[in-house]
């Protein structure tokens, strides 16, 4: 599947993974819709790439209604959906028996909740409008991606919620390739170590360059735009199916 002319929807979309991600998109000739909470930043990129090809809409993944509203208002403005890319998600750092209180049960659930449960819901109600799409030349309808973590496979101590929800995310992959693939589906899995984003923006230097040398090779924090790239290359190769490609620079977490 191209880029060009495709339409895809993004969660997370406002910043992050999910920007470096829409950008790419629109430089390569697509168009997108931003699914998210963060309206300000949503609205600014909207105004830098442009408002015919880049639709915002504040959306709730976790929310069925909200997230059929946006696959319907994304499909009625560009006129399909091709691509849906999961970059929304959230992390907490917590012991399952900390030193004044158990792990509190409401927020290892809001974690799976939101990167395993959202991200299932937007992958059904997405497929559902893809599954509209004429097949081109490989018999492809569509193309979704999401996102997991290394900590998928090497938790740390204190990620037990964040480990379980990302590692539901990888153990989907498989059995929703495999249902999809009557209708032209495919799903991926990207499974990022180290990354960029604004959760290390707030970080000092020194620590962020410590971050960086326990990465074997290239020895820094990756960058947004790598995983846009990989992004790209997983929507373009259409044997890329039911897999989880790490993009971690060949770290392996330590307990801690």
């Amino acid at each position: 599947m191209q880029v060009k002319g495709s339409v895809a929807i993004v969660t997370g979309g406002s910043s992050g993974l999910g920007e470096a991600t829409v950008t790419r998109i629109i430089e390569n000739g697509g168009y997108a819709t931003i699914l998210d909470l963060a309206e300000e930043k949503g609205a600014e990129l909207v105004d830098r790439l442009g408002s015919d090809r880049v639709l915002f809409l504040k959306t709730d993944v976790t929310n069925e209604e909200q997230v059929k509203l946006a696959v319907t208002k994304t499909i009625d403005k560009f006129g399909g959906i091709h691509i849906a890319v999961n970059c929304a998600g959230i992390a907490i750092a917590e012991k399952v028996i900390g030193k004044e209180a158990l792990h509190d049960l409401e927020r290892f659930s809001k974690v799976i909740q939101v990167n395993l449960i959202g991200t299932f819901n937007v992958i059904r109600i997405a497929a559902e409008g893809m599954m509209k799409n004429n097949p081109n030349d490989e018999g492809e309808r569509g193309v979704i991606i999401n996102t997991a973590s290394v900590a998928a496979f090497e938790g740390q101590i204190g990620q037990a919620a964040y480990s379980a929800s990302k590692g539901g995310v990888v153990g989907m992959t498989l059995p929703i390739a495999r249902e999809f693939s009557r209708h032209g589906i495919r799903v991926m899995t990207i499974a990022p170590g180290l990354i960029d984003t604004p959760l290390f923006s707030s970080l000092p230097e020194q620590a962020r360059n410590a971050l960086g040398a326990m990465v074997p090779f290239p020895s820094r924090l990756g960058y947004p735009s790598e995983y846009a790239r990989l992004a790209e290359s997983i929507i373009t190769n259409p044997l890329l199916n039911g897999e989880t490609i790490r993009l971690d620079g060949a770290i392996r977490m330590q307990p801690k």
